[in-house]
C-alpha cells in the first residue's frame, strides 16, 4: 500500500484557506447588494416626495404672479418670480438626485438599463437646467418644470414600490407613465410655441431649443416604447398562434411545458 503524501503547512493553508475567504467575500457582497436595493427605494421615495412637493408650489406661483400662459417674461411676477425661482432650485437639484440612478445600475449590474435614452436625458436634463437657472430662471420655464414634476411623482412612485417584490405583481401601470411622458412633451412643444406666436420679452432661443429638444426626447421615448411594448405584445400573440407560449403575465404555463415532456417520452419509447 502506498503512503499518504503529507501536505506541507503552507499548502494546507493554500487549500483550506480558499474557501475560507470566499465566504466573508460573499457576505460583504450580499450586504452591499442588500443596501444598495435598500438605498436605491429610499433615493426614489425621496424624490416622488420632493416632486410631489414642488408641484402646489409651482403653481400657486404662478397663479400669485399672474403669469400668462402664451408667453412670460423673466422677472415680471414680483415676488411670485422669487417664488418660483426658489422651487426650481429644488427642481434642478432633484435632476442631480435622479443622475445617480446610473451610478445604481452600474453597482446592481444592470447595463441593459444604461441605455442611450437614460444617459441622454439624464445628462442633458442635469446641464439645460443649470443654464435655465443661471439666465432664464422664472417666467415662461415654469410649465415644463411643473409637468416634469407632476409626471416623476408617478414614475419614482413605481419605481419605488418595484423594489419591493411583494409590489411587483400589482404594478401594471408603466406603460402609462411612458404614454404621459410622451403627452408631457407634445404639451409642452404647445406651450412652447405660443411664446413664439405671442412673443413677449423671453429670449426666443430659449423657445427654439426647447421645442427641439422636446423632439429629440420624443424620438426617443417614441422608439422605446414601440421596443419595450409594442413588440413584446406582438411577440406574445406569435407565441400563442404558433401553441408555444409557456408564460403569461409573469405566470409559468406548468400545463404546456408538462405536455411537452410528455411528448418526449414518448418519442424516446418509440
Amino acid at each position: 500500500m502506498g503512503t499518504r503524501p503529507e501536505l506541507k503547512p503552507e499548502e494546507g493553508k493554500r487549500a483550506g484557506g480558499s474557501g475560507s475567504a470566499a465566504q466573508p467575500l460573499a457576505g460583504v457582497l450580499g450586504q452591499v447588494a442588500s443596501r444598495v436595493v435598500e438605498w436605491n427605494f429610499w433615493i426614489k421615495q425621496s424624490i416622488a416626495t420632493l416632486m410631489f412637493g414642488l408641484d402646489p408650489e409651482l403653481v400657486t406661483g404662478v397663479w400669485e404672479g399672474g403669469y400668462n400662459f402664451f408667453c412670460q417674461d423673466t422677472h415680471s411676477g414680483g415676488e411670485a418670480d422669487m417664488k418660483i425661482i426658489r422651487v426650481l432650485w429644488w427642481y434642478y437639484f432633484s435632476k442631480l438626485i435622479e443622475f445617480m440612478d446610473t451610478f445604481f445600475f452600474i453597482l446592481r449590474k444592470n447595463n441593459h438599463q444604461i441605455t442611450v435614452l437614460h444617459v441622454y436625458h439624464h445628462a442633458t436634463m442635469l446641464n439645460i437646467w443649470w443654464f435655465v437657472m443661471n439666465w432664464v430662471p422664472c417666467g415662461h420655464s415654469y410649465f415644463g418644470a411643473t409637468l416634469n414634476s407632476f409626471i416623476h411623482v408617478l414614475m419614482y412612485s413605481y419605481y419605488g414600490l418595484s423594489a419591493i417584490p411583494a409590489m411587483r405583481p400589482y404594478l401594471w401601470w408603466k406603460k402609462y407613465i411612458t404614454q404621459g411622458q410622451l403627452t408631457q412633451f407634445v404639451l409642452t412643444i404647445f406651450q412652447t410655441s405660443c411664446g413664439v406666436v405671442w412673443p413677449c420679452a423671453f429670449p426666443q432661443g430659449w423657445l427654439y431649443f426647447q421645442i427641439s429638444y422636446m423632439i429629440s426626447l420624443i424620438i426617443l421615448f417614441t422608439n422605446f416604447y414601440i421596443q419595450t411594448y409594442n413588440k413584446k405584445s406582438s411577440s406574445r400573440r406569435k407565441e400563442y398562434q404558433n401553441g408555444s407560449a409557456a408564460t403569461a403575465n409573469g405566470y409559468t404555463n406548468s400545463f404546456s411545458s408538462l405536455e411537452n415532456n410528455v411528448k418526449q417520452r414518448k418519442q424516446r419509447k418509440d
